[in-house]
């Protein structure tokens, strides 16, 4: 009587376990298709495009029926527009192209963060510089800095890899031009981005394979700058103090933390729906840039939010699979470069919006409605997806099978496989040494005279004889073939 029930769960407990294993075989077989890299990350930027362009517009509605305008819905459609023709161009320009005129483009991103400090920049109040400023539309200068030094710090770092070793090759001129960038990002001031190229420096530094003593420097030296800056500032020390007491000001520095917590408390597990969130009727100022991740909370709930960081933690898998999977070092540095600043930069604005970090004013990528931010993030997540297409496996698999679907829609032609550059051999000396024995002959000098070399002795040195040396001796012999035959004749 009780055989039969035990033998059903031991076959349900077989079927499941079947079927488990038939997913696992499907998804690895998946996974090691050539083009997986380039697939997921297609899939991840287009689902973080469409959920933040949906909850900007369910922030800003708020704002257009107060205005009876739709400027707040088409900027962000016209911002989406410009992010994607950075996409395009990421993705379609040869990843050679990127490094050839990396140094160009550092220059043109330190000369405009020097230029915005000037009367021709502007910023949200009297005291800052950070935007360049034409109509409805702003251009930030720091943003474009980012993705410079990533591919321009790539080039340095695998330029002088045989030389890593010394801290001065490691060091210089990465981290002098860096802390020349901090700098002039500091003078508009803007601390949330500093921090943010701060990433950028410290995952170079990190994958090229820096030792942890010199993290240990870097991070307690920007950990002791930043509390220097803070408390010499009046809204950064208020937003420390309401970091360590969140009640401390309720109605000033205090009021978007505040207000953030208790809009993902209302939430819930389900939110209250798309567009029912109250925290945007002025609760939470500016909800729509910095501290969008709360109203995502309010209206999808934790599941919402829980999607939303798991597209990110999506990202940085795939991310650094792109980068393991790639044979050249360049591509792979600008890979876990430009992966760790995305996902870095949302870690640390998640962290503030739930109070586990101070209040930096970094915005959420791809999700914030920030308008330099948006395109230069789009931009970089196709010079991931151009990356992608460059992993060994894909260069083969549309070089022999043609460009695929994706790539025949974008017309994108086919990637060049990796050559490495060439490394010179030493030269061995073209001539043995005046008065030593020819190896392997058995004989020693006597006096002032060498031993004649073997013939195979002679054909060795003349084959290891450098250019110079080699031309100049069949110069010499054709010329003493010549006149010994002439004197023949």
């Amino acid at each position: 009587m009780t055989t039969a029930p035990a033998k059903e769960r031991t076959a349900r407990r077989t079927r499941s376990t079947s079927r488990v294993s038939a997913l696992r075989q499907g998804l690895t077989a998946w996974l090691g298709r050539p083009l997986a890299s380039f697939h997921l990350l297609l899939a991840v930027f287009g689902l973080l495009a469409v959920i933040g362009l949906v909850m900007v517009l369910s922030a800003s509605a708020v704002q257009d029926a107060q205005k009876t305008t739709l400027s707040s819905f088409g900027k962000p459609m016209l911002l989406d527009t410009l992010g994607l023709i950075g996409f395009y161009l990421g993705l379609r320009v040869p990843l050679r192209w990127l490094r050839q005129f990396s140094p160009t483009l550092l220059l043109i991103s330190g000369g405009l963060l020097a230029l915005v400090l000037t009367p021709l920049g502007s910023g949200a109040n009297g005291r800052e510089h950070s935007w360049f400023t034409l109509g409805s539309l702003s251009f930030q200068p720091v943003e474009l800095a980012k993705v410079a030094l990533a591919l321009w710090g790539a080039h340095v770092l695998v330029t002088k890899r045989a030389l890593l070793s010394q801290y001065r090759h490691l060091l210089v001129p990465l981290v002098p031009v860096s802390l020349v960038l901090f700098a002039l990002i500091m003078l508009q001031p803007d601390l949330g981005s500093t921090v943010s190229l701060g990433i950028v420096l410290l995952a170079l530094l990190w994958y090229v394979g820096a030792p942890m003593r010199l993290f240990a420097v870097v991070l307690g030296s920007a950990a002791a700058a930043v509390v220097v800056s803070s408390l010499g500032s009046g809204y950064r020390n208020d937003r420390l103090l309401v970091f360590f007491n969140p009640g401390a000001d309720p109605l000033g520095a205090g009021q978007q933390p505040l207000q953030a917590l208790y809009a993902l408390a209302d939430g819930g597990l389900f939110g209250r729906g798309l567009g029912q969130g109250a925290a945007k009727f002025n609760y939470l100022p500016n909800i729509q840039n910095d501290f969008i991740f709360a109203l995502i909370g309010e209206e999808l709930g934790f599941v919402g939010a829980l999607v939303v960081l798991g597209l990110f933690a999506m990202l940085a898998v795939v991310g650094l699979r792109i980068a393991a999977r790639n044979t050249d070092p360049w591509i792979r540095l600008v890979a876990a470069a430009l992966t760790a600043w995305v996902v870095g930069q949302a870690a640390i604005n998640v962290g503030y919006v739930i109070g586990l970090l101070p209040v930096t004013g970094i915005t959420l990528p791809l999700i914030s409605a920030g308008g330099t931010s948006i395109v230069i993030t789009m931009m970089a997540f196709g010079i991931l997806a151009n990356c992608a297409r460059n992993e060994p496996d894909a260069v083969a698999a549309l070089r022999s099978l043609g460009p695929g679907r994706v790539g025949g829609l974008l017309r994108l032609p086919a990637p060049e496989p990796y050559r490495p550059s060439a490394r010179r051999k030493p030269v061995r000396p073209s001539t043995p040494p005046r008065g030593s024995a020819p190896r392997g002959t058995g004989r020693s000098t006597g006096g002032s005279r060498a031993a004649a070399p073997s013939p195979e002795e002679r054909r060795r040195v003349h084959r290891s004889a450098p250019p110079t040396e080699y031309r100049r001796r069949s110069a010499w012999r054709s010329g003493h073939g010549r006149s010994t035959e002439g004197g023949r004749r």
